[in-house]
């Protein structure tokens, strides 16, 4: 395999299996990518030339570990300079005064979802205000939760710890209903039945965001017709909800305790 600058994170760990260490040796930020979900969000995305920023390292520092492994080196293509792709209207013209800021690394930190922080927020954006997401990684499901809701959305990576997310409200809705209430649980006890036992249990309770969602999506990717996927989850996931109705999976969702929620999700 030739890679370059350009070359994709993923497409060099998928080439070769020695490269995710030879990678994490450039670099103790690369240590992430241990993480298979946190890789499987930042590695398709993310470039030799891009991590070498992120990593304080160079593009010749990859070069030079991967080349062993067998992969030729292209030193004539240059980098994409990444500040040259075009950026949204919101973004050029973007002022001081239009921007509102919420870190939610915080919060993160300390094991609170951001969730209701971020939606309040958003319910005080007034017309042309942007509202800055400061986080540790590329809130994905969020952004595709507001997209539906009419805005759009721009993504900073400033390195593999910060990743700044803009969003301008556009008023283009795609999905002009709301989630606001739970799918009802009176049925809970017959679907229990329906599957008899035939289900795939995942357990995110103790996994830090966004690593809930990433497994049960993972999970539901290798799940068969016949069975539902039982999750343990200590809180509705608003985020994950619109993804499993756009995939056409249905959801039932059943409150236990405070910090305790069951999902049941299935291919009706």
């Amino acid at each position: 395999m030739t890679i370059d600058a350009n070359t994709k994170i993923a497409a060099v760990l998928k080439h070769h299996a020695a490269a995710l260490d030879a990678i994490i040796s450039i670099s103790p930020r690369f240590e992430k990518l241990r993480n298979p979900l946190l890789r499987k969000v930042m590695a398709g995305r993310t470039t030799l030339a891009a991590a070498s920023k992120f990593g304080g390292c160079t593009v010749e520092d990859f070069y030079q570990k991967l080349a062993p492994l067998g992969f030729a080196i292209d030193r004539e293509t240059n980098a994409v300079d990444e500040g040259k792709k075009s950026l949204p209207h919101f973004i050029t013209s973007l002022t001081k005064a239009q921007l509102v800021e919420l870190d939610v690394r915080p919060e993160l930190a300390s094991g609170t979802d951001p969730l209701n922080s971020i939606m309040q927020k958003v319910k005080g954006i007034r017309p042309r205000q942007v509202l800055k997401i400061i986080n540790t990684f590329e809130p994905t499901p969020l952004i595709s939760l507001l997209e539906k809701k009419g805005f759009e959305a721009y993504v900073d990576r400033r390195n593999f710890n910060l990743v700044e997310t803009y969003f301008y409200k556009t008023g283009k809705t795609t999905h002009p209903e709301a989630i606001t209430n739970s799918p009802a649980t009176s049925d809970w006890e017959s679907l229990l039945q329906k599957f008899g036992g035939n289900f795939q249990t995942v357990d995110v309770r103790q996994l830090e965001m966004p690593q809930p969602m990433l497994t049960i999506m993972a999970a539901l990717d290798k799940l068969s017709t016949d069975k539902a996927l039982y999750v343990y989850h200590k809180r509705i996931p608003v985020f994950l909800l619109p993804e499993l109705v756009e995939k056409g999976f249905e959801y039932r969702i059943k409150e236990i305790a405070d910090g305790e929620v069951h999902l049941l999700i299935f291919k009706p």
